[in-house]
């Protein structure tokens, strides 16, 4: 019996590529933000090859991605290595930064005032159940606590109601992961961050506007000023101490 002939399929084939390369992109952006590869490591396409378990096309897909994101360049006939850190896009991506929280911040503190972007109650609640604890319910692990900033300064951002700019803010976020988290690697910074955040949260709760955007800006430019001393050791050192 004749089967009447169909359109070629490559959609799943590609579909799948697309998949597998978009997890390879994933783990590797990964390995990178938590230092399993380091600024100025070198690797071909078959050592991640092996390591994923993949083909080389996926890896290939992924690695041309990450060197257009800026966190990768590819070697003539050497393989690939990772980008030393662009300490001055990162100063200019914390300055757009705190323009975009402070922003927030003010608008948060104006509800009702923006009808087209309404504030985000909800998720402003749920921020001060997470940072308006006592002391001794605070978490130290440094890992969970970056994970926690960097969502408390984006749900800022969303619950002031302004999606443009929550979507720029994320790209920034993004951008600027990897040198955040070096900014956690010590005890006092992660108890600042709970007492400074908590300001933030109280001075918004009460209405204040100038007083949360100040605190913010403060709060943002100590964590600029940790950047500014990071060193290539440092990152080394990172990995080495567990921010696996």
């Amino acid at each position: 019996m004749h089967t009447p002939t169909r359109p070629p399929a490559p959609g799943p084939e590609k579909t799948a590529h697309r998949s597998r390369a978009d997890d390879v992109y994933e783990q590797l952006k990964r390995d990178i933000g938590e230092f399993k590869l380091v600024p100025g490591d070198r690797f071909t396409e078959n050592e991640i090859s092996e390591r994923l378990g993949v083909s080389r096309t996926p890896v290939r897909q992924a690695l041309f991605r990450l060197q257009q994101e800026g966190y990768v360049e590819g070697l003539f006939r050497s393989g690939w290595r990772v980008l030393l850190f662009d300490f001055d896009q990162f100063e200019q991506l914390y300055d757009l930064r705190m323009v975009l929280e402070t922003t927030a911040a003010h608008r948060l503190c104006e509800d009702g005032l923006h009808p087209s972007a309404p504030v985000n109650h909800a998720l402003r609640d749920e921020l001060m159940a997470i940072w308006l604890v006592p002391e001794a319910q605070r978490n130290t692990d440094a890992v969970q606590v970056s994970q926690w900033d960097e969502a408390f300064h984006g749900a800022l951002v969303a619950a002031a109601g302004n999606a443009e700019m929550a979507r720029v803010h994320r790209d920034v976020t993004d951008r600027i992961r990897i040198i955040r988290r070096l900014d956690f690697t010590k005890q006092a910074r992660i108890e600042a961050t709970y007492d400074e955040h908590a300001k933030i949260l109280k001075a918004i709760q009460h209405k204040r506007g100038d007083q949360a955007a100040m605190l913010l800006r403060a709060h943002i430019e100590t964590s600029q000023a940790e950047v500014r001393k990071i060193t290539l050791h440092q990152v080394h050192l990172a990995r080495q101490g567990g921010m696996r």
